[in-house]
């Protein structure tokens, strides 16, 4: 078997080659100004090469389906979510080449032997101790798409080695060029601000936490530590005996309705960056929020990491561990039970992962009601009708000819299943609905009841970016379609602690306590901005054409403080304090894909660089200012591998 970073050691020496014969220029060392207009319009600077990809299809073919891309300034690393690959490649954002990529068995760089392992807990003296476990779905099958350990087995495959199986890539679903988005991965992806630990969302519904360090003090000879696996959803049944077929067939008109799809990929997240603290409850956290299940009923989950990036000696807290091995004890080792969604099909008990906060469901439930632990009485509650349940099912089994079978099970939160406590679950916000007079999307009150006028916000247009506001110490959530009305979309703001009392006692749950309406935008991409400052990306389609927009509002109150017409049809967008530049991936303008550039100061537009294709993903580095935008293969902005797609490196020319 091949050494694992041998060929990786070489593709960085032939990068070195290759971009001194390729290289358009680079910026000045120390330039403090790189980036930025004092010093020119911004234009393609360096190409980054990503490991394994090649015009031929072997192994991976071109590097065209990408998601969410990230700059760590800390170790001034460059993060992209590989969907050909099936994993994160590393950049330096300093000499522009391949350190690493992160991924599991099946990655296509190394050929999985840059595979993580899994953590174990070796303190009860033995190597089969505590271990991180599989996943299973609802139809009580393992997937390996987490931890190949303990009891895990599937048919064909070997047993249990202790790696992390991978990530499913957008080769899982259907044809390299045509993926089924809703089932792929990796997807979102954030690095801590201390640049030690990498949040992925994963098409199984899972967070994956990765422990960066062992990879960074080897100086990248070694793979990070999967250190944590948070299942957030009902994983979609990739290694049943019949696999996503029916699931993927339910694609074409019926919006993944087959029990097959479970809760779709976890997407799009955000993290705190570091351990904040809260004036809610008075304590110190790391959260992360995450979103599932785009198209149906998509909901967010709210994850208390703290343990995680602190690496607390409490395994339960540091490894986010399922509620199952709170009752762990020597003679169980290698035997403890799977994360699990349990349900009336499977053979294992429910089993969630045990920092999970709460979760908000969007589903157009009658009241969004704040004060309880699970919002599913009185409005929402059984007599209602419809009732809407927390967590509300949007799938059921195959029953019988004109009777439905039971629900197929769905989130990680409500009233105690398995070996579950109860876990906080609320619903999206009441709006304003449209009228004659009025648009609506104006947010109602919460609390119990249906409020006249009012509708529960609904998302089938999907939910998008996410960003902590620290002003507040909320998350805000996009929303492109909140409303029957396809101009209605809006900002949600999610309270990750908003105390309630239960029985006397006072708890801290996730509830959605304000949302901002954004008008013929259909938000997608947010990022802070300087002060109160909160750059929205408009998608601007979906069913409808807008004008190019791009919309800046206060964080605080919501008020639009400016629109703007230069450049929209967006889906990512970055901040660079180092330039005070927003960019924006614009890869739908009517006149072709272009990164966009708006001064964050003057709340002026600046310019539009033009891209290529797919070009969605955007991330700057604030101590050189240059910019990293993900190229598919197709254009001519990948120079002497344009047949290959790229890393584009752009900056002040």
């Amino acid at each position: 078997m091949k050494t694992r970073m041998v060929p990786l050691r070489n593709l960085v020496a032939l990068f070195g080659v290759l971009f001194l014969l390729n290289s358009c220029g680079s910026s000045p060392s120390g330039c403090p100004v790189c980036g930025t207009q004092k010093n020119g319009p911004i234009g393609l600077i360096d190409v980054m090469l990503v490991p394994e990809h090649n015009p031929n299809g072997e192994p991976g073919g071109p590097f065209n389906i990408f998601d969410i891309s990230w700059v760590d300034p800390t170790n001034r690393s460059f993060f992209v979510t590989d969907r050909i690959g099936l994993d994160v490649p590393v950049f330096s954002t300093v000499s522009d080449v391949a350190l690493w990529a992160v991924g599991g068995d099946n990655s296509v760089a190394e050929g999985g032997n840059n595979a993580s392992v899994c953590w174990v807990d070796t303190s009860k003296g033995t190597t089969a101790g505590e271990t991180i476990p599989p996943i299973t779905t609802a139809q009580g099958n393992y997937t390996r798409f987490g931890c190949k350990t303990n009891t895990f087995r599937l048919p064909g495959f070997f047993g249990p080695n202790g790696h992390f199986g991978g990530f499913l890539g957008g080769q899982c679903c259907a044809s390299r060029a045509n993926n089924l988005n809703p089932l792929t991965g990796p997807n979102g992806l954030e690095v801590s601000n201390d640049g030690n630990f990498m949040f992925v969302g994963n098409g199984s519904s899972a967070l994956f936490v990765f422990d960066l360090a062992p990879m960074i003090s080897s100086n990248y000879t070694k793979a990070p530590l999967l250190t944590a696996v948070i299942p957030t959803g009902t994983s979609p049944d990739y290694d049943g005996p019949n696999g996503i077929s029916a699931c993927m067939a339910s694609a074409d008109g019926r919006a993944f309705a087959d029990p097959t799809c479970g809760d779709l990929r976890a997407d799009e997240l955000a993290t705190t960056g570091g351990v904040v603290a809260f004036p809610q409850d008075g304590a110190s956290h790391f959260l992360v929020a995450i979103i599932n299940g785009d198209p149906g009923l998509p909901f967010v989950s709210i994850i208390d990491a703290t343990g995680i990036v602190t690496r607390s000696a409490n395994n339960m807290l540091g490894h986010c561990l399922p509620y199952a091995s709170a009752t762990y004890v020597a003679a169980d080792a290698g035997t403890q039970a799977p994360f699990s969604p349990g349900g009336p099909v499977s053979t294992f008990p429910a089993n969630y992962a045990s920092c999970i906060l709460g979760q908000i469901y969007y589903d157009a439930a009658a009241q969004n009601d704040t004060t309880v632990l699970i919002d599913d009485g009185g409005a929402n509650g059984p007599v209602a009708s419809p009732a809407f349940p927390c967590p509300d099912p949007s799938l059921q089994f195959i029953g019988t000819p004109g009777v439905p079978g039971p629900a197929v099970p769905t989130g990680a939160s409500g009233h105690g299943a398995g070996v579950n406590p109860d876990v906080p679950c609320h619903h999206g916000p009441q709006l304003t609905a449209t009228t004659t007079g009025a648009a609506g999307g104006v947010f109602c009150a919460a609390g119990p009841g249906s409020p006249a006028g009012c509708v529960g916000a609904i998302a089938p247009a999907g939910l998008g970016g996410m960003v902590f506001y620290p002003p507040t110490h909320t998350f805000l959530l996009t929303n492109g379609n909140a409303t029957g009305d396809i101009t209605v979309g809006s900002v949600d703001v999610i309270d990750p602690l908003h105390p309630i009392k239960v029985a006397g006692v006072t708890k801290y749950v996730p509830a959605i306590i304000n949302s901002f309406p954004i008008y013929n935008c259909m938000p997608t991409g947010v990022n802070v901005g300087p002060g109160t400052d909160v750059l929205v990306g408009c998608a601007d389609h979906d069913g409808r054409a807008f004008a190019p927009s791009t919309v800046i509002i206060n964080g605080t109150t919501g008020a639009v403080i400016t629109t703007i017409n230069n450049v929209g049809f967006v889906d990512e967008t970055w901040y660079n304090p180092g330039d005070n530049t927003y960019y924006l991936g614009a890869r739908d303008m009517p006149t072709g894909p272009v990164l966009g550039v708006i001064d964050a100061g003057t709340r002026m537009w600046l310019q539009n660089v033009p891209t290529n294709g797919n070009a969605h993903s955007v991330a700057a580095d604030p101590i050189n200012n240059h910019i990293f935008v993900p190229l598919p293969s197709g254009g001519q902005n990948c120079e002497t591998v344009n047949a290959d797609g790229c890393v584009g490196v752009y900056a002040a020319l």
